[in-house]
């Protein structure tokens, strides 16, 4: 078992700087994910681990012994990646134990991690056929087991189920937390799915342009968000932003969008006070969002007027897209809601979780 520590890690492609001085400890047993849009560098990150990649500056510890000049195979590591990359003309068993015979283990050590990573993964019986025979889940099993025998101190994971189709994503990555609390060893996960992340991470780092955004708990990174980007990333479907301008009026605090105007609660006063008469991006989810017909109680409510512009019935919930003037928002709908496309209506928003940000910079949450 192995903690992770990238040390100030920089990666430049010529004049693109890939990952922007990372500063992360991972702890031992952790199950990490380094979420973030395409092109941020998570990947790259995962490389420069692997030792697949050389970094620019910094160093990379795996426990206490500096890595930079170790050689991949040596890294105790093991990788899977988004493609299989199964030998074809090799039996599962062949391909899960290729590794090893290169690395001259005894056939009775071979036989006995094939054949326990195989019954951890459910493929006990597939040991004879070959690639070709196999479904693509049962492919990817086959590529997270060529892992599993290696034994590592740290598995690492490169979007291992983007090739897969939803229903057996969803299967797969229920397997893989089953997998990392049965083995207690260090997962690193890289992904640009935050559904993924959120569901399957101890901890995830949002990643923009190279730059860690903030590392915290699932539900820390969706309640308290430290900019609007992470707030806008994390969560789906995204949060919905404003542009408004904070003011006073009648003796209260309120949010002027141009649009509506709506009361600050006054448990929240004292945190955006120093605000008052400055532009705001004022940020609400779908899920605070109510028909005024089935809104929790004992909440700190605002009525607006709207315009329901389209309705996706999910069945236990219904996504509307409703027109607030020149803004479209997003509401998670209860599905008993009467409302329909083209009515004017008053929803419901529940501003005791609401959000601003700063309009200048990195847009930082007010706290």
């Amino acid at each position: 078992m192995a903690s992770v520590t990238y040390e100030h890690v920089t990666k430049n492609f010529g004049e693109v700087v890939a990952v922007n001085d990372m500063d992360i400890h991972i702890e031992d047993k952790e199950f990490i994910v380094l979420v973030g849009p395409s092109g941020c560098g998570k990947t790259t990150a995962l490389r420069l681990l692997a030792g697949l990649e050389e970094m620019t500056e910094g160093k990379i510890l795996i426990d206490d012994r500096v890595v930079n000049d170790i050689a991949p195979k040596d890294r105790d590591i093991a990788m899977v990646f988004q493609s299989y990359a199964l030998y074809p003309h090799m039996s599962v068993y062949d391909n899960m134990a290729f590794g090893l015979k290169l690395r001259k283990t005894p056939k009775q050590e071979i036989k006995r991690r094939v054949q326990d990573a195989a019954e951890i993964l459910g493929i006990g019986d597939l040991l004879d056929r070959k690639p070709r025979q196999l479904s693509g889940g049962q492919r990817q099993r086959v590529a997270v087991g060529r892992a599993i025998v290696r034994e590592p101190k740290v598995f690492l994971f490169d979007e291992p189920l983007s090739n897969l189709d939803a229903k057996l994503r969803v299967q797969t990555r229920a397997e893989i937390c089953k997998l990392h609390q049965r083995l207690q060893t260090t997962f690193i996960y890289v992904t640009h799915d935050q559904v993924e992340a959120m569901t399957m991470a101890t901890r995830i780092a949002v990643i923009k342009d190279g730059l860690i955004q903030q590392v915290d708990s699932p539900q820390k990174l969706y309640d308290r968000p430290t900019n609007i980007f992470v707030a806008g990333f994390i969560g789906s479907p995204a949060m919905n932003f404003f542009t408004a301008r904070l003011d006073r009026a009648d003796g209260a605090l309120i949010v002027d969008t141009g649009a509506f105007q709506i009361r600050v609660p006054e448990s929240k006063v004292k945190t955006y006070k120093s605000h008052i008469g400055k532009q705001v991006i004022f940020g609400l989810r779908p899920d605070d969002i109510h028909d005024p017909l089935f809104t929790p109680p004992d909440i700190h409510a605002a009525s607006v007027e709207v315009e329901v512009d389209v309705v996706e019935l999910l069945g236990n919930e219904i996504l509307m897209n409703v027109k607030i003037g020149d803004f479209i928002a997003t509401g998670r709908i209860d599905p008993r809601t009467k409302l329909h496309v083209g009515d004017r209506a008053q929803l419901v928003l529940n501003m005791d979780n609401m959000h601003l940000f700063e309009t200048e910079g990195e847009q930082q949450t007010i706290h």
